[in-house]
């Protein structure tokens, strides 16, 4: 399979919530409601302050009552994000009430993962959360100023990269259940931290591909409801990232 194949086939966002029909489908012609930026900027708010939102309540309750008081509100956050996740991604036209669902479970989720990380490392959490968005607008910026533009060469490298981490942590999950894991994920030691150093790049480096799939979908006069997918897609891969800074921060300062 050659570079183009592989980009006609999977898509030429990392993010798998975008392919190359994510909107070249459904566009429809003289349509009333359109896609804009602006739209799916204001989607993205709303998504974060849900966030905020529920992720506060999980906060709150772990510092209130303890571990214990957020274990459901923890993985059912988990569980329930994922559903909404899929069915957001297999009906687009469902984003409008599937998207919000998703940002409120993964907020509960959120707040309690902070929480635990917080725990352990006071003020890790408005650290990552700093370079969390700091990024998101540096590589904005970036993109709008032409200082990285997503070619094709480029999609292709990120799609790889971002196939391999998820084969790696997928790898990872299945040892977990027999009671083994490649230690270097979870290694403070420089290996380690490289590693996630990489990955919180690759993670940073997909929001770029999603301002450039949300930017088509406006242009291409993609259909109303594509602005929650895109909020959506956005809010995936932000979330990822923060994730992944959280982990980096934390091996750092176990050393």
């Amino acid at each position: 399979m050659n570079s183009k194949q592989a980009l006609q086939t999977f898509g030429r966002s990392g993010n798998p919530m975008f392919s190359n029909k994510t909107f070249s489908e459904t566009v429809i012609e003289g349509q009333i409601e359109q896609m804009t930026l602006q739209g799916t900027v204001n989607k993205v708010g709303i998504s974060l302050l849900l966030v905020l939102l529920t992720a506060s309540f999980t906060w709150n309750q772990y510092f209130s009552y303890g571990a214990s008081a957020i274990t459901g509100y923890l993985w059912g956050g988990m569980i329930v994000g994922f559903i909404f996740a899929m069915i957001t991604i297999f009906k687009k036209t469902w984003a409008g009430v599937t998207a919000p669902a998703y940002a409120i479970a993964k907020g509960f989720a959120l707040g309690g993962i902070s929480a635990m990380y917080e725990a352990q490392f006071g003020g890790i959490t408005i650290q990552a959360v700093t370079l969390t968005f700091g990024t998101l607008f540096s590589l904005l910026f970036a993109y709008k100023t032409g200082i990285i533009k997503p070619d094709e060469n480029f999609r292709l490298m990120l799609f790889a990269a971002t196939f391999g981490i998820f084969i790696t942590y997928l790898v990872n999950l299945i040892m977990g259940f027999f009671g083994a894991s490649i230690g270097f994920i979870h290694s403070n030691g420089t290996f380690g931290i490289l590693f996630s150093l990489a990955v919180v790049a690759i993670a940073a480096l997909n929001l770029v591909l999603d301002f450039d799939y949300i930017e088509q979908g406006a242009e291409q006069r993609a259909p109303k409801y594509l602005e929650w997918y895109g909020a959506f897609s956005l809010m995936v891969t932000l979330i990822w990232l923060y994730l992944e800074i959280l982990r980096l921060l934390s091996k750092i300062r176990s050393r």
